[in-house]
């Protein structure tokens, strides 16, 4: 299993940050809607446990592609979130891929930290 670390620095509420990843992720594709065309609830209700979304997102090469996710945990206290892919593109290049987001907040600021976890399928998917 590799795991990736990548980390933001936003000038907003993490709070709010945390909150629409956790219970409004389809307000996203509002956010950023180059890279995020929709996301709908497949299964379950929003910021459940256990409830799967769709994502319709923009792939690097300019393609439409579509990533199925369950929500896996979450920590309130900690703000922390961790989604598993299930479905979609994603899988044909990874055995396993998961996304972890956390957020802390500093001051007027919030540190965003996504890490990644995933196997590769072989050693061509980059």
């Amino acid at each position: 299993m590799t795991l990736s670390v990548k980390q933001v620095t936003i000038k907003s509420d993490g709070d709010m940050f945390h909150e629409t990843f956790r219970y409004r992720p389809h307000h996203i594709s509002k956010m950023r809607p180059d890279n995020i065309k929709g996301v709908e609830l497949h299964d379950g209700e929003r910021g459940n446990v256990g409830s799967i979304f769709v994502w319709s997102h923009v792939s690097l090469n300019g393609k439409l592609k579509v990533a199925k996710e369950v929500i896996e945990a979450i920590d309130e206290e900690k703000r922390l979130a961790r989604f598993k892919v299930i479905g979609g593109h994603i899988l044909e290049a990874y055995k396993t891929f998961s996304i972890t987001l956390h957020v802390e907040t500093r001051g007027d600021e919030s540190l965003v930290t996504w890490t990644f976890y995933y196997e590769k399928l072989n050693d061509q998917t980059v």
